[in-house]
């Protein structure tokens, strides 16, 4: 399954609620370069990897000028706990309601040993300060995500 967004498009606006209860929208980062990461659930084996690849390149990011703002289904509270668990310095949206990843259509059809079901296809978006979709990573390494958010941006900057 794929996203219906396409690279070179308006990124769609958005509205939400982070892990301290604050509203959160798209044009809170007009002007600045956006890591928006979708998960699938906090606390997790592999969402927790990219959290904290995430965390600890951080600062590296933030010198080339990006924001991160990760979304998961989870609740605020849940948020939360996995953001004082791991130390994350960055926003993470609760989506229960899925209006943000339906938006950006990265919930649908999984399979997980061979039974199908329902779920958030992990999926990264590079936006630049225009709000401009630059770069989508379907399938994220979540052990090498900075890297690979810092090599597709040199891509696109040449």
């Amino acid at each position: 399954m794929a996203t219906h967004l396409t690279e070179g498009k308006k990124a769609p606006a958005f509205k939400g609620k982070d892990q301290n209860g604050k509203t959160v929208s798209l044009a809170d980062y007009a002007g600045k370069k956006l890591v928006l990461y979708f998960y699938p659930q906090d606390d997790t084996p592999t969402c927790t990897v990219q959290a904290c690849n995430l965390r600890d390149n951080f600062s590296l990011l933030k010198k080339y000028g990006f924001e991160v703002v990760g979304v998961s289904p989870d609740e605020e509270k849940k948020h939360k706990k996995f953001e004082t668990k791991y130390k994350l310095p960055f926003t993470l949206i609760a989506d229960a309601g899925h209006s943000i990843i339906d938006k950006y259509g990265v919930w649908g059809e999984k399979q997980l040993y061979g039974r199908t079901y329902m779920g958030l296809h992990r999926t990264t978006f590079l936006i630049d300060e225009k709000g401009i979709i630059r770069k989508i990573f379907l399938k994220p390494k979540s052990k090498q995500h900075t890297e690979e958010i810092l090599a597709a941006w040199a891509q696109i900057e040449k």
